[in-house]
């Protein structure tokens, strides 16, 4: 495989080292900033709505429904113990990152859950409380930490198990969105999947990058024409990949180019231009890390 070309505009963002002391001061930051908004998006919108969406979290505000307790004072009962169950058990993944996490998630649902509800509407709640909880974890995750809670004893269960990590965790959160169906209502625990549903896109959403950047991959006879056309008008790098024919076994060259969203256009115009009946296919890419676009 040919690696690809640079492109003219050099664009350079700058590079933190994974292990340096600025990385470890961002992926603090990351940790607890992230914490404060998953705080935020649980006494704002779950909480007062009674929205149990699986996890710790959702233990917390049936326990709360239940005997009267707070929600922190749950989570800290519950996350202490499992972060130590992990360490012991798991091993040192569950080292200061995570603790931090176990420890400032209930620390910050303490100090706002006094803050002003915006709305008791239960589906706005349970869409814009998955998009908070999600948003919070997705930032916590980028900043190689954890919250704890259930996720490790679905790790824990996997490793004596032998069950996928995901169908440990969609156990864990199944049941408590059961027990909320029984100690809350069968409507409420009908929002909580909705929340855990918006959750899950979010994280994703966060770990992959909002970036609209596209992949595509040109199959033509004038591969050479079209390289020049790309590298001098678009301005882009590309790659150019080995490829055989299913039909004719034929060797052949594939290009693959990573555009901008806005850059589309003009790449199939380009392309159009040079040889009409080239074969296109174009893909999202979710985030790009390199020269030209976005550094790791």
């Amino acid at each position: 495989m040919q690696q690809a070309q640079q492109p003219k505009n050099k664009r350079w963002n700058s590079i933190i080292p994974i292990d340096g002391p600025l990385r470890m001061a961002l992926d603090t930051f990351l940790i607890i900033f992230g914490s404060f908004v998953m705080a935020i998006a649980f006494n704002l919108f779950l909480v007062p709505n009674q929205i149990a969406s699986g996890g710790v979290s959702g233990i917390s505000i049936l326990v709360q429904e239940a005997v009267g307790v707070e929600p922190a004072y749950t989570q800290w009962a519950l996350n202490i113990p499992l972060f130590i169950a992990g360490y012991l058990i798991l091993g040192r993944q569950y080292g200061v990152r995570s603790l931090l996490g176990s420890f400032m998630l209930p620390f910050f649902v303490y100090l706002t859950d006094t803050w002003a509800v915006p709305t008791s509407n239960p589906l706005l709640a349970s869409i814009f409380g998955g998009i908070g909880v999600g948003l919070g974890i997705g930032i916590v995750y980028r900043g190689r930490g954890s919250t704890g809670g259930l996720t490790i004893l679905a790790q824990i269960i996997q490793k004596f198990s032998g069950l996928r990590l995901s169908l440990c965790v969609m156990l864990l959160d199944g049941t408590v969105i059961i027990l909320a169906g029984w100690i809350l209502s069968l409507e409420n625990s009908l929002f909580a999947l909705i929340s855990l549903y918006v959750t899950g896109k979010v994280i994703d959403s966060v770990e992959m990058g909002f970036g609209t950047s596209k992949v595509a991959y040109i199959i033509s006879e004038q591969t050479e024409s079209i390289s020049k056309a790309i590298l001098d008008d678009l301005d882009r790098g590309l790659t150019k990949l080995s490829a055989q024919g299913g039909y004719t076994d034929d060797d052949r060259t594939v290009l693959m180019v990573v555009v901008a969203q806005n850059e589309i256009t003009r790449l199939k115009a380009l392309v159009r231009s040079v040889d009409p009946n080239a074969f296109v296919t174009i893909t999202n890419a979710h985030e790009v890390l390199g020269e030209g676009f976005t550094r790791a």
